[in-house]
């Protein structure tokens, strides 16, 4: 299973990933722009995705990946308890989220 530190090395390791502060939180950004948060108690991490993404992954994953409470998790932001989680999917997730988020030219053709 994962810890923040496993996050942190997997998060950075996204092309032009910086790490800010966001609210007393660590964030990753790419562009300016977040697309992930860390929570060490509780667990969790916030990752944003599309809607469709986000409805797909928790009803594949129920009790460990859900959408944030009210506003922000209509439009994506999404809890994931990543102590209970391998890294692959948790990269997955990154990249997903990362994907979303970053500038035109940084994402892969397709």
């Amino acid at each position: 299973m994962a810890d923040a530190d496993d996050i942190r090395r997997l998060a950075l390791a996204l092309p032009e990933t910086v790490e800010r502060d966001h609210h007393g939180l660590p964030s990753f950004r790419v562009g300016g722009k977040i697309f992930c948060t860390l929570r060490r108690d509780p667990p969790l991490m916030m990752v944003r995705l599309d809607g469709e993404d986000q409805r797909n992954l928790c009803e594949a994953y129920p009790a460990l990946i859900e959408p944030v409470p009210g506003y922000w998790g209509r439009k994506g932001s999404t809890f994931v308890a990543y102590d209970r989680r391998d890294e692959a999917l948790l990269g997955s997730l990154l990249r997903l989220a990362w994907s979303g988020v970053a500038p035109r030219r940084l994402r892969p053709p397709g």
